[in-house]
């Protein structure tokens, strides 16, 4: 394809200067040097990104556990133009359109068990937002409105809408929001690094968060909870895993106090765990999954809320869910996201993610050999290095010291490598990896070496 226009590169100043005035970044500390330094990526191959200097970067973070097939696939880039030229936009008010339809019947037809209905949206944390109206309007319909409370894990990230963000477990997160929409509460994750209970026995300690969630609803009184919001495996905090049993006994706990399960697998979902859906490759059936980042692999903006038939049942005499967006389901989007999908199952990257998950750990977990290294864990194609001032005792960094560290050093160290990816100091200090699926072994061995020159630097700090 030919671009309608020629990037010309801009002078660091003239970054620096539009940063300062005009463009206000997403999650970015504004100060008198805000702008300073920004890098301005222009370009995507593949694994690789480039920013204006010609400098070239391994994606160690799919863009943001996005790009599950690469950067600068034609593919989808003729996707879109392809369905712009037929029908750039329609709503699905009353309507559909061709990509919706396609979209939505193959969505249903991956999704496990009896998910089959696909309410689309424009974002991940639009689509945890979404599923919570919707069950709240469910529970409303079948004669059980005071259930309307919703658990979730500590330190879980689950969006930053006002609903969303107040099902959110990060408190720093939280403060300058407050006060948010009441009725959510916190449960242990499954952090077994950092286990008091059961430390010695990792199925027991998964049973035991599992039976904390019953805890707390037994607690509100089963009659006032609606939900539990869970990621299959928790970003925030660094890839926590859950044990095995761990998901079946959170199952057999929503079933017996009415309470729906919802899998938030907006990172989880298409690939990063080497299946479509987090829900399959740990053996439960949620409730209704909330989708996004990897269904276009960012490429377009789409989400999704998959939504089993029981939960739509009520919906069908005549109810109308009062919600939508004017861009959810936007035909654009949903070409592209067929066209990645094509690309998924063609190139069968959920195989490719299987086969070298185990690879991909063995690599990382060559970094042992360094004092701040505590533990490597994950799933798939995403990873954390959890950070340690003593390896011994598990002893923390205090919050300044992890700040300093990630912040003031290992980022930027990272990135000066060439290596982006993500210091992660909400929690525990962690580093996160979560590459494109096309990635291979080249690629692990990258990471592996810059982390290594990183955190080699990091330790003359301690």
């Amino acid at each position: 394809m030919t671009a309608t226009t020629d990037y010309q590169p801009r002078t660091a100043q003239d970054a620096a200067r539009i940063v300062r005035d005009n463009l206000w970044m997403h999650f970015t500390p504004q100060d008198a040097d805000t702008g300073a330094d920004v890098p301005v990526i222009v370009r995507g191959e593949g694994a690789y990104i480039y920013d204006n200097q010609g400098r070239r970067y391994l994606d160690g973070l799919a863009g943001l556990f996005a790009v599950q097939v690469g950067h600068g696939r034609e593919e989808l880039a003729q996707a879109a133009a392809c369905q712009t030229r037929e029908l750039a936009y329609f709503p699905l008010w009353g309507y559909a359109t061709p990509p919706a339809l396609d979209l939505a019947e193959r969505l249903a037809i991956a999704a496990p068990g009896d998910i089959n209905r696909v309410f689309f949206t424009v974002s991940g944390g639009e689509s945890v937002e979404t599923a919570w109206k919707l069950i709240r309007q469910y529970f409303k319909l079948i004669g059980k409105p005071t259930k309307h409370k919703v658990i979730s894990r500590s330190m879980a990230y689950h969006g930053t809408s006002m609903g969303a963000l107040s099902i959110t477990g990060i408190p720093g997160a939280k403060a300058d929001f407050e006060p948010l929409v009441p009725s959510t509460l916190r449960v242990p994750n499954t952090n077994f690094y950092r286990a008091t209970e059961h430390p010695d026995d990792y199925e027991a300690y998964g049973l035991w968060a599992a039976d904390r969630i019953e805890e707390a609803i037994l607690f509100e009184g089963p009659e006032t909870v609606a939900a539990v919001f869970l990621e299959p495996v928790q970003n925030t905090g660094g890839c926590f895993v859950p044990p095995p049993g761990y998901f079946q006994r959170v199952r057999e706990i929503c079933d017996r106090h009415d309470v729906l399960l919802v899998s938030d697998e907006v990172i989880c979902a298409f690939g990063r765990l080497g299946y479509d859906f987090g829900a399959k490759k740990f053996g439960y059936q949620p409730d209704i999954i909330t989708t996004a980042k990897g269904l276009t692999s960012g490429y377009a903006a789409l989400g999704a809320v998959l939504v089993s038939d029981r939960i739509f049942e009520p919906f069908k005499n005549g109810a109308t869910f009062m919600h939508g967006s004017t861009y959810g389901g936007h035909p654009v989007s949903c070409a592209v996201a067929m066209a990645n999908l094509d690309i998924m199952e063609n190139e069968d990257l959920y195989g490719h993610v299987r086969n070298n998950e185990a690879a991909f750990r063995s690599t990382l977990e060559k970094l042992y050999d360094l004092p701040i290294v505590g533990e490597v864990r994950g799933s798939g194609f995403f990873w954390a290095v959890e950070l340690v001032k003593d390896k011994t005792t598990k002893e923390r960094f205090t919050d300044e010291d992890a700040h300093r560290i990630l912040k003031g050093h290992v980022s930027k160290a990272l990135f000066e490598a060439g290596l982006h990816c993500r210091a992660d100091d909400r929690a525990e200090p962690v580093i996160q990896l979560a590459p494109p699926l096309i990635c291979g072994q080249a690629q692990f061995d990258e990471m592996e070496q810059a982390l290594r020159h990183a955190l080699t630097g990091a330790m003359k700090l301690i």
